[in-house]
Formats: C-alpha cells, structure tokens, sequence
C-alpha cells in the first residue's frame, strides 16, 4: 500500500482501527527494516516482489528508530507522524491488512499444524498481537461470516492479484 502512495500513518491507523495494538509501518520501524527485509525473503511467497519503499529506505541505510530515520523520523524514541488519516475510509485498508492473517490461519488449520480454531486463534493473538477484541483470526471470520471476507478477497484478487488467492481451506469453515 505504500507504494501504491497510501501513507504511512493512514495504514497504521486502519490497524489501530481493526483493533491492533500497533499499525505495521510503525512496527517494521520499531523491528528494524533491515529485519522485515530479511524475515520477507524468507516467508515471501515465489514472485513476490520486495516494496520498492522498503528497499530504498534500505538502500539509503534509513533502518527505522534505530538509525532515527526509516518510513517515519523517530525523534526521542517516538515516530514523527503527520496527524490523523484524513477523511479515508479504513475499513478497506484493515481488509487489505488482515486477510493474509485470517488465510494463513486457514491454511493452519488445513494443515493440521494446529489442531482446533480456538488454539490458532489463541497463538496468533499471543504470537503476533493479532487484535484481542476480535477472537483473533478464526473468530474474526465467524463473527463477519466466511461468505463476507471471500467476497472481499475475490474483489481484491481482482484489483491486486494471485496474493488475496483464498485458501482451499476456507470450504471447511462453517459459513
């Protein structure tokens, strides 16, 4: 979203306002983006590409708070942030932002590498901060309903592609 030109601020607060303890600039930042950098390559799926902002922030040794300058200028440990995120509806960008979470957390379940919704729910509000409120990403489907989200991922499938793909997992989701 970044490089599409949506601010900074603006993703972070659709997180914040998905319920997120922290938005995800704001934390790539605080992690060091040298480390997302490296942790992507890792995970990244095959031909996807690396943010073009990630990778010039990188380039330029902008590493986040660490080296005071990275998506945001950190000035005494805090990120300089432009105030509010206009008149945006954030609704959409949570989307943006969650749906690989609750697809993953499909894929967990369909790959038995957790045994039941409610511990994945548990390990991914534990594990990642994944918005408590919510029930985490098992729960998050249940309480907008699994047709919901799969309509919203077709849309953005659509608009941006093979990443917003559902897995095979979701049939097994009670609707």
């Amino acid at each position: 979203m970044l490089d599409e030109g949506v601010p900074g601020e603006t993703i972070d607060a659709a997180a914040r306002d998905f319920g997120m303890p922290m938005g995800p600039i704001e934390l790539a930042d605080m992690v060091g983006l040298d480390i997302c950098w490296a942790v992507g390559q890792e995970l990244a799926k095959p031909g996807m590409p690396i943010p073009k902002r990630l990778q010039a922030n990188i380039e330029a040794k902008r590493l986040g708070k660490k080296s005071g300058q990275g998506f945001y200028t950190w000035v005494k440990g805090k990120p300089r942030k432009s105030s509010g995120s206009g008149s945006v509806d954030l609704k959409p960008l949570a989307d943006r932002l969650v749906i690989p979470a609750l697809n993953e957390a499909v894929a967990c379940l369909r790959e038995k590498i957790v045994t039941d919704a409610d511990l994945c729910d548990a390990g991914v509000i534990f594990g990642t901060g994944f918005a408590p409120h919510r029930g985490g990403p098992i729960s998050a489907i249940r309480e907008r309903g699994k047709e919901s989200w799969l309509k919203t991922m077709a849309e953005l499938r659509a608009k941006h592609g093979e990443r917003f793909e559902p897995d095979t997992g979701w049939d097994a989701i009670p609707a």
